[in-house]
């Protein structure tokens, strides 16, 4: 019963779509109508609008470290911690209030692991920053970044983590399938572009 009431909340967190309301209050428009249709912070980056788009990816890493931070705090064993986690992270992928049509859960994702073992989530962060510096594409530094994440598990001995990490990096790695595909294609649009 923990761990299910810890998926509900994690899930009803998880959900709330942060860029869309952050978009709609400065009165830049409807997000899923703009750049990619994303609900991420990389789409709101698109509005021109930085400190909308750096709200963003702040208030929706918050969510995945909230929620597991939460569950932590009022005394959940481990397994309930990544379940709720895990559920933030689906939420905002698959949220309620816009007909399970989300964003791909890269921030969420980064947020989650910050706050499941802050030196992995820090290596998955580093792991982002490189890979999209590199390439000035932000798909790359996300797919990178999931990818990653099990493989600092092992290294740092959380094994733990890796059924967590593994199930993160394969929808991660999914939600991006439409990005892969212009990887492939060479039209997958550089940060900062509008």
């Amino acid at each position: 019963m923990t761990v299910i009431l810890w998926a509900v909340l994690g899930y009803l967190l998880g959900s709330v779509p942060f860029g869309v309301l952050i978009t709609k209050a400065l009165g830049l428009g409807d997000l899923r109508q703009i750049g990619s249709g994303n609900i991420g912070a990389t789409n709101v980056l698109r509005t021109g609008n930085k400190g909308a788009a750096l709200a963003t990816l702040v208030l929706d890493g918050g969510k995945g470290a909230a929620a597991a931070l939460l569950a932590r705090a009022f005394g959940a064993d481990d397994l309930a911690v990544q379940v709720a986690g895990l559920a933030a992270f689906a939420g905002h992928c698959f949220p309620v209030w816009l007909k399970f049509k989300g964003g791909k859960g890269v921030a969420t994702f980064l947020g989650l692991m910050l706050a499941l073992s802050w030196p992995i989530g820090l290596l998955c962060c580093l792991t982002w920053l490189a890979a999209a510096a590199l390439s000035r594409i932000s798909s790359v530094g996300a797919l990178a970044a999931a990818a990653g994440g099990p493989i600092w598990m092992i290294l740092l001995g959380r094994t733990d983590m890796v059924v967590t990490g593994v199930l993160l990096a394969a929808l991660i790695w999914w939600r991006h399938s439409a990005n892969l595909a212009r990887l492939r294609a060479g039209t997958e649009p550089r940060i900062g572009k509008k």
